[in-house]
């Protein structure tokens, strides 16, 4: 299946094409964010694990995991996993900034992993791999106390995570890093600012631990949080906390199959009254939106990124809600940024969050879990 899926796409790509955007027009992506029915596919460019976050300036910021910004666009990069041997992902951090998701503007590269604490800390493995193979996995922005955080995870040259702090609300250098060492191997690492004023840091699938004010260490024990029932945990990846409705919600990142890269790439999510929970059963948020960042926008419409995860390049939408994807991990989506609208509402006391457009609301045969 996945050799024929690989054929078809070449052959209709023809021998001297390079692949062909799917960038949504302009008149498109602002009808379908009035219309918040529907996904709209609003940046073009090779990007994992897209984060969304609205600035104190009123922008908002993206950022996520990226091939080296030298790279030129071709049908070996557009569609490639970004893991493994074979991975193109960068150690440079890229951003951009948009007020109405049509016009982004390049921040450049404001942080690379030379920035970083551990290039400093172990000099000699940075010297000794090649750069070619430095990795700078699922950044994210935070602002805090007026200033804009940056937190990532890398696998090399040295496996461990980032937290830095800039000196104002925008990404630029220079970048100080407060917690040294102590941030430690810590995958995906995101943070979450509590009522009470105190930032908790989320990592894996899922520990959390609040910080110090300083950022500069943890303040508390850390705790195991994860859903109740027979789903224990939340899935192996891309966990975030947010507030809403009055419940703490974590969501996490998993395969339908419950198989490492076979089926759709998912996101889920439990609720608690408190941040260390007990938290409820593991529910469904949407099929394809593993990793993707919920976030409001300037309405106060709720929106899911949603970018390419699969060892083949996209399906077609059609039949796609009744097809069975576990031979391999398959998506719907293309290479860039695609916007999946949400419905979130607060129901007999029950928050409930699900995806708006039909083939992303909805569990695959696929899916592991029944829900």
């Amino acid at each position: 299946m996945k050799l024929l899926l690989l054929l078809v796409f070449l052959i209709s790509s023809g021998p001297d094409d390079v692949v062909t955007s799917s960038l949504s027009s302009p008149e498109e992506i602002k009808e379908a964010l009035v219309d918040h029915d529907r996904a709209i596919h609003v940046k073009d460019g090779w990007i994992r694990d897209p984060y969304v976050v609205k600035g104190p300036d009123g922008f908002f910021y993206l950022t996520g995991t990226t091939q080296a910004p030298t790279l030129e666009e071709s049908e070996q990069t557009i569609y490639n996993i970004g893991l493994g041997d074979s991975s193109l992902v960068g150690f440079e951090l890229q951003a951009w900034k948009s007020k109405d998701f049509i016009h982004w503007k390049s921040l450049g590269v404001p942080f690379s992993l030379e920035d970083g604490f551990w290039f400093t800390e172990n000099p000699e493995k940075f010297k000794t791999v090649s750069k070619s193979d430095w990795r700078l996995w699922a950044p994210e922005f935070h602002f805090v106390d007026g200033k804009l955080v940056l937190v990532h995870t890398s696998p090399s040259p040295v496996a461990g995570a980032n937290m830095a702090v800039a000196t104002g609300a925008e990404p630029q250098r220079p970048w100080t890093n407060p917690m040294g060492a102590k941030i430690g191997k810590r995958h995906d690492p995101s943070l979450f600012k509590n009522d009470d004023g105190t930032w908790w840091m989320i990592w894996g699938a899922t520990t959390i631990a609040p910080l110090k004010p300083d950022l500069s260490d943890f303040s508390g024990e850390a705790v195991d949080i994860g859903p109740s029932g027979k789903t224990s945990r939340m899935g192996h990846e891309g966990c975030l906390i947010q507030k809403i409705h009055g419940k703490y919600v974590l969501f996490g990142t998993g395969w339908s199959t419950g198989i490492m890269r076979k089926g759709s790439y998912n996101l889920y999510y439990a609720t608690a009254d408190q941040i260390t929970g007990p938290y409820s059963e593991r529910k469904f948020v949407g099929r394809f939106l593993g990793h993707g960042t919920p976030f409001q926008d300037e309405h106060g419409k709720w929106w899911c990124t949603a970018f390419f995860n699969a060892n083949v390049p996209p399906l077609p939408s059609g039949e796609i809600q009744t097809r069975d994807l576990s031979e391999t991990a398959q998506t719907i989506n293309e290479q860039g940024v695609t916007f999946v609208p949400l419905e979130v509402k607060l129901v007999g006391g029950e928050l409930i969050i699900r995806a708006k457009d039909p083939d992303y609301a909805k569990p695959g045969p696929d899916e592991l879990q029944k829900f």
